[in-house]
């Protein structure tokens, strides 16, 4: 029973430093980011997109892949749903926006399924901060993330 114990506090350990990490690394991807295209004041739906991602990343909040965000789709768990304007599966466009419009959930397309791994979490980052062995993603649901204060 300790061994167990001791075995579930080391991975919940590990799995905050984890999250920690990566709410590091999309800190400084972001800030570069947001330094070198917009001013601070204002931010445009690309920049608000990434920092919502980010944070729904960050607090486990965020479905990847065809089959995770049908399912939260489907139960109602999402929030908001990212889909990629450039997808060649057309059944995969029309089972995305189906569920959305049925259950009344916000969709927004973006262009490029290597940006939107990126900013859904599925690449490496280098000791530099930069993103490497970026995975393709064409569509991320939102089921939870904590606003920024």
């Amino acid at each position: 029973m300790l061994a167990d114990n001791a075995e579930r506090s080391l991975y919940l350990l590990l799995y905050a430093i984890r999250l920690t990490s990566l709410a590091v690394i999309f800190t400084k991807i972001t800030q570069k980011d947001v330094s070198t295209e917009a001013p601070k004041g204002k931010l445009t739906v690309e920049e608000a997109l990434q920092q919502v991602l980010k944070n729904a990343l960050v607090h486990d909040g965020l479905a990847r892949g065809l089959r995770e965000c049908a399912k939260a789709l489907d139960k109602r768990q999402a929030h908001l749903c990212v889909l990629v304007e450039t997808c060649t599966e057309a059944e995969y466009i029309k089972l995305i926006e189906a569920l959305c419009a049925e259950h009344k959930i916000n969709l927004i397309k973006v262009g490029d399924a290597k940006v939107l791994g990126t900013w859904a979490g599925l690449c490496k980052i280098d000791r530099e901060g930069n993103p490497r062995k970026i995975v393709g993603c064409t569509c991320v649901v939102v089921k939870d993330y904590e606003p920024l204060s």
